[in-house]
């Protein structure tokens, strides 16, 4: 089966803030977007995400026939699939919900149709265990607000065609995605693992008492946090390795930083350090709501991504699946 295919209509399943910020992309790259969720008010609230969505995605540039007239709405799954071009699934995170709810949008969908969990942490192959077609069944993982931050993670199961997961990574790309393929499944991916592996040593240094939970942020935010706005860590050893780049690095810094990396904590993450956490977070926030924060982070977000000029791009006139989109 080939799923080199047009792709017009886009299907969001889940409305929730992943769901919404998806169908407000898709939107905003030009493609009709029919979504579906069982919640009450689900439509007024994805209605109103959108259009509050639509400054940051009008900033970063609309592709040719973007408009939110292009959103319908549909409680019902088996109308929302039907004839749908690709699937972007954004349902609760249970693995027992996902197997039979997937089994349920793999039957109700075009038999040539992608269908993409955004799946934060659960494997594909676990998602696609009761589907009659697995094979189209994939992740594309999208970090929050997926109409803001460029990354996708795509991996497949242990029956996702490889055809698929080409397509998928394709498509993506098209849109202004950054893509990544995961060669191996992994609990939780790539990118939440390296957070959580930054965040067990923010919290043993909290519980340590080495620094405050401000200074803890204070530290990320304006040390490391800056250049990985630039470029990442690996490439960041290179140009600190000097004129030698990685190769001196390697040959001469990785030995300190392994000694380093041998003494990193693993802290007790009793009530009490969660308690601290957010005692320290409340007093950052300095009455600012999640909202306002949120907001805030958005316009630097898109002010980086317009300033680097290689993230979150529309969609390329060119590109494989613009004129499906027109």
């Amino acid at each position: 089966m080939s799923y080199d295919k047009r792709i017009k209509k886009i299907t969001i399943v889940g409305t929730g803030v992943i769901g919404a910020s998806w169908a407000a992309h898709y939107l905003a790259r030009g493609f009709d977007v029919v979504a579906t969720d069982p919640a009450p008010n689900a439509e007024a609230a994805l209605r109103k995400y959108v259009d509050e969505a639509w400054p940051d995605l009008t900033e970063i540039g609309l592709s040719k026939g973007a408009s939110r007239e292009r959103l319908s709405f549909t409680t019902s799954l088996q109308q929302a699939l039907s004839g749908t071009d690709f699937v972007q699934e954004n349902g609760p995170e249970r693995p027992d919900f996902k197997m039979k709810f997937f089994a349920e949008i793999d039957e109700a969908t075009p038999i040539d149709s992608i269908i993409a969990s955004s799946s934060s942490g659960i494997t594909p192959s676990v998602i696609q265990s009761q589907c009659k077609h697995p094979e189209r069944v994939l992740i594309g993982h999208p970090f929050n607000p997926p109409h803001i931050i460029p990354l996708v993670e795509v991996v497949g199961g242990s029956k996702t065609s490889p055809d698929a997961i080409q397509q998928a990574l394709k498509f993506y790309s098209s849109i202004g995605k950054k893509t990544i393929l995961l060669r191996k499944e992994l609990p939780g991916h790539v990118a939440n693992r390296l957070q959580a592996a930054l965040y067990r040593e923010m919290l043993y240094l909290i519980e340590q008492d080495v620094l405050s939970v401000e200074d803890t942020d204070i530290a990320v935010n304006y040390g490391p946090g800056v250049r990985w706005g630039v470029m990442g860590q690996s490439l960041q050893w290179h140009v600190g390795g000097g004129a030698g780049g990685i190769k001196h690095f390697m040959d001469h810094l990785m030995g300190p930083l392994e000694g380093m990396m041998k003494a990193l904590g693993t802290p007790n993450i009793t009530p009490e350090l969660k308690q601290k956490v957010i005692d320290g977070v409340t007093r950052e926030t300095a009455g600012r709501s999640v909202e306002q924060l949120a907001k805030n982070e958005n316009r630097v977000i898109v002010g980086l991504l317009k300033l680097r000029g290689d993230g979150a791009a529309p969609q390329s006139k060119k590109s494989a699946h613009a004129s499906a989109a027109a």
